[in-house]
Formats: C-alpha cells, structure tokens, sequence
C-alpha cells in the first residue's frame, strides 16, 4: 500500500485540499452534503452525480436498524444469485461514493462484503472472510459509515492483516493488505459480525456521535413539518 496520504488521494481525489493533515477521510462514506455545516462550505456535487448518491443511500440501512447488530449467515451458495448480488453491492457502492459495503448494509445478513480502494482499482468481493493473521502496529485514524452518515469517529486498527475469503465464483482469495485496504476491509468485517465505528470508539466520542444523532432526530420531524 501507498503511505497514508496516497492513500486519501484514492478515497477523495477531488477534495484533497480541504483535509487537514492528520485527518483521514471516511471509510464506506464521503460526507453528507447536507451535513456538512454551513451550505456554502459543502462539496458540490454534479446533480447527476447527487442523484445517484441519494437513490443508493436510499438502499442502505441506518443505525439503529437491527441487522446491523446481527452476525451475518455464512454463505453456502455460490450461483448467479450470489453473483448478481456482489454486482448490486458494487454498484450501490460506487454511486453512493463508498469505498467499501457489507451485506448487512443491505438488509441481507449474508457474509459478503466489497470495497474498491481507489477510483481506477477494481472492485473486489470477499465471500465468508476471515483475519487469518493481523500485524502488532496499530494505528488510530478517523472513520465514516455510509450506515451513519456525518458521523466520524477515531477507531484504532491494525495497519497489516492477512485475509482468507472466496470469490464470487467460489474459489479462494487470499488478500494481503496494508494501510487504507486493511481498514476498510476490518471496517466492513466488523459489519459482518454486527460491530459498528460506534462499538470501536473511544467513550466520550461514542457519546457525543449519540448526542448528535439524538439532535439530528429531533430535527428531522420540525423539518418535515
């Protein structure tokens, strides 16, 4: 893997000037447009690009939905509807600006995840993964969740890992990933297992990622009105 600001230029190519330096972006999410703080400092998207954000952020599920404190069903069938499936994640991923999605985040509690770190780099499907080994070096960085969108919280992870999966045909995959790979694929892992950026984090930022979505609930109804 690239160092780790490398590694932002492939998740947000298009926004790396308005990162600060020991800030890394969110892992399965870019931040929400409407979000964001004050409207003239949000990113602008193309409204093509906009609408196709909002109709995939539309499939995925949000905290508090209970199948994403599931551990998801191993999988057993590797046919055309698995395959059709690993298309579907790929393509809800992409438009929704993630760089990775697990099965739960689709309602389907199934032991599947993709990601695709970088825009120019393929999408790959790990089918039933297991961490066959993880380094000792750990580093703290902040993360996103297209399930918890505007929320970042600093979660602490293992820099290397070493994966065990199958494909979306069945046959084995083994990913040896460093850096930005092996979080995102820890961060979707966890998913698998029902873990969230809110289970990682530290007490006080847990607490005040609550507070913000308790706000954010209180809001939402004098808005529709």
């Amino acid at each position: 893997m690239a160092e780790e600001a490398r590694e932002r230029d492939d998740l947000q190519p298009d926004r790396e000037q308005e990162l600060e330096p020991d800030h890394d972006p969110s892992l399965d999410t870019e931040h929400d447009p409407e979000l964001d703080g004050d409207e003239d400092e949000r990113p602008r998207l193309d409204p093509e690009l906009e609408a196709r954000r909002r109709a995939a952020m539309s499939f995925i599920r949000r905290f508090g939905d209970p199948v994403l404190k599931s551990r998801a069903t191993p999988v057993d069938r590797f046919d055309d509807t698995l395959r059709n499936q690993v298309a579907r994640m790929a393509g809800i991923m992409s438009d929704a600006l993630g760089v990775g999605l697990a099965a739960p985040q689709l309602g389907i509690s199934q032991r599947v995840l993709v990601y695709r770190v970088g825009q120019d780099a393929p999408v790959i499907a790990l089918v039933n993964p297991e961490v066959e080994w993880s380094g000792d070096d750990e580093e703290p960085l902040d993360e996103g969740c297209l399930s918890i969108p505007g929320i970042e919280v600093e979660v602490e992870r293992p820099i290397h890992v070493r994966v065990r999966a199958h494909d979306e045909h069945g046959d084995e995959r083994l990913v040896e990933a460093s850096g930005l790979e092996a979080r995102v694929i820890q961060h979707e892992l966890d998913h698998l297992n029902g873990v969230l950026i809110l289970d990682r984090t530290s007490k006080d930022q847990r607490k005040e990622a609550m507070r913000t979505l308790r706000e954010r609930e209180r809001e939402e109804p004098e808005q529709a009105a």
